[in-house]
């Protein structure tokens, strides 16, 4: 059974991009990983999963597709026109997305981006894990790390990394 797995960075006063969408904010600050470093945990990941708001925004970055070799799902109800990259749609809502995903048997799974689908794997109890990076950098308001929704948990803390000089990684399982 594949885990269900969150990565994501957050800014210190909790917003994952400014209110454009703006992700600019996360390369002010340079900082060692060590051996958490992104190409290592993406090397273990088979499938990423993504909303359509990051889809999109991928889609109009100047650069290559991040995700060749992995199995890529948009959870979206419109169609991609010209979609880069092999992706599959996923329209048919997240309670069998999750079913779908619970049934593979060949890697990881990350849920990419934003957390509105973070989210409802975690109301729906779906969500192992997730890694949150905490960068050093207030910006003043934008797209929250969790939207407000009434959910309520208490995961269990496994790992607090410091990345020197400033960032934190925070690693919690969910029960």
């Amino acid at each position: 059974m594949a885990r269900i797995v969150g990565y994501i960075a957050t800014s210190l006063d909790g917003f994952i991009a400014t209110p454009e969408g703006n992700l600019d904010w996360l390369v002010h600050q340079q900082f060692d990983a060590g051996e958490l470093t992104y190409e290592n945990f993406i090397a273990g990941i088979r499938t990423v999963v993504m909303g359509r708001d990051t889809y999109d925004w991928i889609a109009n970055q100047d650069m290559d597709w991040p995700y060749t070799g992995k199995r890529t799902i948009i959870v979206t109800s419109r169609p991609l026109p010209d979609p880069k990259g092999e992706l599959e749609v996923w329209s048919d809502g997240v309670d069998t997305l999750i079913a779908y995903l619970r049934g593979l048997e060949d890697g990881d799974v990350w849920m990419i981006g934003g957390g509105r689908l973070q989210m409802a794997f975690m109301e729906r109890g779906a969500l192992d894990e997730i890694e949150i990076y905490v960068i050093p950098e207030i910006i003043g308001g934008g797209i929250p790390l969790f939207p407000a929704t009434g959910f309520k948990a208490s995961p269990t803390l496994m790992a607090i990394n410091h990345m020197p000089p400033s960032v934190v990684r925070l690693q919690y399982r969910f029960n």
